[in-house]
């Protein structure tokens, strides 16, 4: 089995459908930038048929784009397809991304198709694609909640009429881990030429669980992950990116493949998003949320300073993150303390250091948040106190002489 797990990044299209998250054309090309140098497989740039707007972001991103493959997303309509293939058409590797739902209460309350009437609109819809382009992904929406043997059945007709990936989503994040594993590894026992495709997975966070999900698929052998930058989609939102990357890169020991992102530009590549929305991820965010490299409980920060491994099991820099942050507050010990008072250029003794930090916890239990220039008033106070006692002293050791 291939070692290479494919990193599908969907931010611009259904990461840009969550509300306040639209992005213009300039600021599209900047993030589409960013995963290139993130070293992405695939830019899902889009919905062409959407909008003007989404059309013109993925022609200007299919044109401009180097290494990455570029996405267009479509329905299983004929006009879809062919204004996909207009704005995807200049694109050094193009891919058409086509779907319909496939779960009965998608089938019946949204479509009114009958299973029999959108097998023949995949089918009919991979084939279009396929004479502009030869990379045809197809995606069965909401196929958790599907009858699994219209799956198979869905899945085997569309890999014969030419799809070279399969799209498994868990589009209203439905599914639990393990019944998600037992998904895949039905679909690899029961489709058709499964085999000579691709499979993929594309799940939502509504229960907690799109990493978790996205991760179980990985385990049963699926080779392309979608997902998104800090985990923006619609609703609650996609698997997100960093998470999937870095589990496999800390957890080598359950993981025999890996991917190809560049992990130093994984908080770039938050911090540019967050700057391009306006919306920035929350503090305990894994892997890029500000807290996610900062310690504040003294026991923490004292293992941190001898060693960082023990409270820290991967190193902020290898996803880009300049340093750790030790947070100075009411749980923080002498160790971290002085090691703050050190960083802002003040050389303290045992007695001052004690004295400093008796001050400090006190300032820290009337506020919620004691600032660097507040630290620095405490050290010079006492400081400066301690000077005068020295001096006293010095001074009447003088007289007695």
């Amino acid at each position: 089995m291939d070692d290479h797990v494919i990193i599908f990044d969907t931010t611009l299209r259904d990461g840009e459908q969550a509300p306040g998250f639209n992005m213009n054309l300039n600021e599209k090309l900047r993030m589409a930038e960013q995963l290139e140098r993130l070293n992405v497989d695939i830019i899902e740039a889009g919905f062409p048929i959407a909008s003007e707007g989404d059309f013109f972001a993925v022609r200007e991103i299919a044109k401009r784009t180097k290494k990455s493959t570029v996405a267009g997303l479509c329905r299983t309509k004929f006009q879809d397809i062919d204004r996909a293939w207009e704005a995807l058409q200049h694109a050094k590797k193009p891919r058409i991304h086509t779907f319909i739902a496939t779960s009965n209460i998608h089938l019946k309350h949204k479509l009114n198709k009958t299973k029999a009437e959108a097998l023949k609109d995949a089918v009919a819809a991979v084939k279009h694609a396929k004479s502009f382009c030869n990379d045809v992904e197809f995606s069965a929406e909401d196929a958790t909640r599907s009858d699994y043997e219209f799956l198979y059945d869905i899945f085997s007709a569309v890999i014969e009429a030419g799809a070279t990936v399969l799209n498994i989503p868990d589009t209203v994040g439905y599914s639990l881990p393990w019944e998600f594993g037992e998904l895949i590894q039905k679909l690899n026992e029961n489709v058709t030429g499964v085999e000579n495709v691709i499979l993929s997975v594309h799940c939502h966070d509504d229960l907690g669980h799109s990493v978790s999900n996205s991760m179980m698929a990985i385990k049963n052998g699926v080779r392309q992950i979608e997902c998104t930058i800090n985990g923006i989609g619609e609703r609650a939102g996609n698997a997100a990116l960093e998470e999937i990357v870095m589990s496999m890169r800390t957890r080598p020991d359950s993981f025999n493949c890996d991917t190809k992102i560049v992990a130093e530009e994984i908080y770039p590549a938050s911090q540019l998003l967050s700057e391009i929305t306006e919306v920035n991820v929350q503090p305990n965010k894994a892997i890029v949320g500000d807290n996610a490299f900062a310690h504040e409980a003294g026991i923490h920060q004292d293992g941190v300073l001898k060693n960082a491994l023990t409270y820290e099991i991967m190193t902020p820099e290898s996803v880009g993150v300049p340093c750790n942050k030790l947070v100075l507050g009411k749980h923080s010990g002498r160790n971290a303390l002085n090691d703050g008072l050190t960083k802002l250029g003040f050389a303290v003794n045992k007695t001052e250091l004690q004295e400093i930090y008796e001050a400090f916890t006190a300032l820290c239990d009337a506020k919620k948040k004691v600032t660097s220039d507040e630290i620095a008033g405490l050290a010079r106070k006492i400081h400066s106190k301690s000077k005068k006692i020295e001096n006293t002293e010095n001074q009447q050791q003088f007289t007695e002489a």
